[in-house]
């Protein structure tokens, strides 16, 4: 199985897009959240309960009006640029960070290659379907099976929605600019759109062909007065391997 980390691509694939609804992202955030605090994500440190090798930590850097900057892992660092308009033009080197999805780790491949079958009343995706490649003994060949996603959420908004203003790009999911120097594939476009969140995701449990529960992802938020997580215990197991891994993560934002 796949194991997915924040990718650039992904993040550049946000950068066009086409719309799931009648309404932006921006109204969609506004209606689900009514007027919520703007902070900017400075760092989201990640650390396992397992294994300190698996420790790392995301910074994320501004420009003195508040455009997004760099986001670096530790290894590679995403840089953005802009038009004297301040417009998003490109985004250039390696970054694992800024989807929301992603900080999950999740084992799956559902966010990239699934489709939405069902969302919310706030336009979040519920429920997800994609497709697993199992090795199937009776034919001695590869069968392919359909998997399902059902994702939960708190009644809280998506912390990175303003990072991601900062970055240009919900400017861009709204419509307002559609052509910018950066080529992501037309699958990658269409799934930004779709699977944005407006609410933050607290649960995610996988099922295989059959309905049964096969993968579960659980995180736990500490919020502050203004709803944004400051700290968040993940924990995520593996029925069929009977396995549990957690890990813990703090957030932090610009003064």
């Amino acid at each position: 199985m796949k194991k997915p980390i924040y990718s650039i691509s992904f993040l550049s694939a946000l950068i066009l897009t086409f719309g799931c609804s009648n309404d932006s992202v921006s109204e969609e955030f506004d209606d689900a959240n009514g007027n919520t605090e703007k902070k900017l994500i400075s760092s989201v440190a990640i650390i396992s309960a397992q294994d300190p090798q698996e420790d790392k930590t995301i910074s994320l850097s501004y420009t003195s009006d508040g455009s997004l900057n760099t986001i670096n892992n530790g290894i590679e660092t995403g840089i953005f640029t802009y038009n004297n308009d301040d417009k998003l033009t490109n985004i250039k080197g390696g970054s694992d960070n800024l989807n929301i999805f992603e900080l999950y780790e999740s084992p799956y491949d559902a966010f990239e290659t699934g489709k939405v079958l069902v969302y919310d009343d706030n336009g979040n995706p519920t429920k997800i379907e994609f497709y697993e490649e199992e090795y199937d003994n009776d034919s001695d060949s590869y069968v392919t099976k359909i998997y399902t996603a059902d994702v939960s959420y708190d009644d809280t908004h998506n912390p990175y929605f303003y990072t991601l203003e900062a970055a240009g790009i919900i400017e861009v999911l709204d419509g307002v600019r559609l052509n910018f120097g950066i080529q992501p594939q037309v699958p990658e476009i269409l799934k930004a759109r779709m699977f944005f969140p407006v609410n933050n995701p607290s649960q995610i449990i996988y099922k295989n062909e059959e309905g049964d529960v096969v993968y579960t992802i659980n995180a736990n938020y500490v919020y502050d007065n203004d709803n944004y997580p400051t700290s968040a215990k993940i924990t995520k197991v593996s029925i069929e391997h009977s396995e549990q891994h957690t890990y813990s993560t703090i957030f932090e934002y610009v003064n």
